[in-house]
C-alpha cells in the first residue's frame, strides 16, 4: 500500500494494489455504496466479477479515502496500464470498466472534499501521464475529480459517450401504453398475430434456481445467432465476457437480484433478455432475439412482456443502458447522458497528450471528413 496524507487535509489516501486487500473491503465498500451512488455497477461483488474476467493480470491502483475516525468516505478504482495514445507510449490509470459496466463513478459522501483529497494523492504520484474515467454518467461525483483537476491547472478533456434510454413506470401498463405512438401500439398488435400463427407463445422469468446454467447458454446462444455473432460480439464468443456475465449471474441471483426474460414459441426461446434489479428498477444490461423472426419483432414483444411484469413487481424505472437505439426510442424520449473524463499530468508531455487527444486529433478526422466528401 502507497500512502499520501497532509496535515492540512482531513482524509487520508490510500492507493490498494493488492487483490486480497480489495477482497477484505467488501462490506466496507458496498456500505459506502449504499450511502452514496446506490447502483448495482459500483458495487464491491460487480467489481470483483469484472476484474477476474477482464483485468485478472492486471496492477489495480484502487484509491480510497478514510476520515479522521478510519470510516471509508471515497473510493475510486483504477487499473494501471502502459498504453499507447496515437502511437505514443503513455501510462494510464484507467476506470475499472468496459463497455459491459453500463456506467462508471467516483464513491464518494462528500464529492468535492474527496475529489481534492484524490487529486492532491494523484499529483505527488508521478507514475501516470493520463487518467481515463469511462462513461460517468451526468450529475456523477467523477465530475468533481474532473473540475477539481481542471480548477489546478491540468490538462483536462471530455468525451460525450453514451446517450442511454431509460422509462419511468407508471402504476399500471394502462398508463404506459396510453403514452405510446398510436402506430408503434397498432405494430405491437400486428407482431402478435403474426408470432401467434407461428405458434404456441409464452412468457417466461428466471430468477436463479438449478435451472439457471441452462437457461444462459440458451440465452447466449440466441444472442450469437444474429448481427452480434457475426461482428464477432457475442457473449458466447468471448472467454471473459462469457464468464463475465455467467459468474454476474450466479452473484446476482444469490442476491434475488437477477432477471433473465425468454420469449418461446412452441418453447424454443426466440428473445431474450439479461437484467438485474436494484432499488426498483430493472437495467437492461443484454437483450438478444431470433432474426429470422425480424418481422414479427420478437424483441420488442418481449420488451412489452417484461415491462408488464416490471409494473407488477412495483418497480419504478426501467433502464436501456448502453447507448441510444431507434428501438428503445420507440419506448421513451428520456436519455442519460455519460461522459468519458480525461485528466493529464500538468507537465509539457501532458500538454502534448491532450492537445493530440482533443485538438489535433479532431481536426485530422475532420479534415479526411471533408476531404472524402
Amino acid at each position: 500500500m502507497i500512502e499520501a496524507t497532509r496535515l492540512d487535509e482531513p482524509l487520508r489516501v490510500t492507493a490498494i494494489n493488492d487483490r486480497a486487500a480489495f477482497a477484505a473491503l467488501q462490506p466496507e465498500w458496498d456500505a459506502l455504496v449504499q450511502r452514496t451512488r446506490d447502483e448495482p455497477f459500483y458495487r464491491h461483488a460487480f467489481l470483483r466479477v469484472w476484474m477476474d474476467n477482464f483485468a485478472p493480470r492486471t496492477p489495480l491502483r484502487i484509491l480510497t479515502a478514510r476520515g479522521v475516525d478510519g470510516r471509508l468516505v471515497a473510493a475510486l478504482p483504477l487499473l494501471e496500464a502502459r498504453t499507447t495514445l496515437y502511437g505514443v507510449p503513455v501510462r494510464e490509470l484507467s476506470a475499472t470498466a468496459n463497455a459491459h459496466s453500463c456506467r462508471f463513478d467516483l464513491l464518494a459522501e462528500s464529492p468535492v472534499e474527496a475529489a481534492n483529497a484524490l487529486l492532491d494523492h494523484l499529483r505527488a504520484d508521478a507514475s501516470w501521464d493520463v487518467l481515463r474515467l469511462t462513461d460517468v454518467p451526468e450529475g456523477g461525483n467523477g465530475w468533481a475529480l474532473h473540475q477539481a483537476a481542471e480548477a489546478a491547472g491540468l490538462p483536462v478533456g471530455r468525451w460525450e459517450s453514451l446517450q442511454s434510454p431509460f422509462l419511468p413506470l407508471p402504476s399500471t401498463l394502462g398508463e404506459l401504453t396510453a403514452r405510446l405512438h398510436s402506430k408503434f401500439k397498432a405494430n405491437l398488435r400486428r407482431r402478435w398475430r403474426k408470432l401467434e400463427e407461428k405458434g404456441k407463445v409464452t412468457f417466461q422469468r428466471i430468477d436463479g434456481g438449478p435451472g439457471l446454467a441452462a437457461a444462459l447458454e440458451e440465452g447466449f446462444a440466441l444472442e450469437r445467432s444474429g448481427w452480434k455473432g457475426e461482428r464477432g460480439t457475442a457473449i458466447a464468443q468471448d472467454a471473459a465476457t462469457r464468464g463475465f456475465y455467467s459468474e454476474l449471474a450466479r452473484v446476482a441471483s444469490y442476491a434475488q437480484a437477477l432477471r433473465l426474460y425468454f420469449l418461446r414459441v412452441d418453447g424454443r426461446a426466440v428473445a431474450f433478455h439479461f437484467a438485474l434489479v436494484h432499488q426498483g428498477r430493472c437495467l437492461l444490461l443484454k437483450p438478444g432475439y431470433d432474426e429470422s423472426l425480424k418481422e414479427c419483432s420478437p424483441g420488442q414483444l418481449l420488451m412489452e412482456r417484461v415491462i408488464d411484469d416490471c409494473v407488477k413487481q412495483g418497480l419504478k424505472e426501467f433502464d436501456f443502458l448502453g447507448p441510444d437505439m431507434i428501438w428503445k426510442r420507440d419506448w421513451t424520449d428520456q436519455v442519460r447522458v455519460h461522459t468519458w473524463l480525461y485528466a493529464f499530468r500538468a507537465s509539457t508531455f501532458g500538454r502534448a497528450l491532450r492537445a493530440a487527444k482533443f485538438q489535433w486529433a479532431p481536426k485530422a478526422k475532420e479534415t479526411v471528413r471533408r476531404w472524402r466528401h
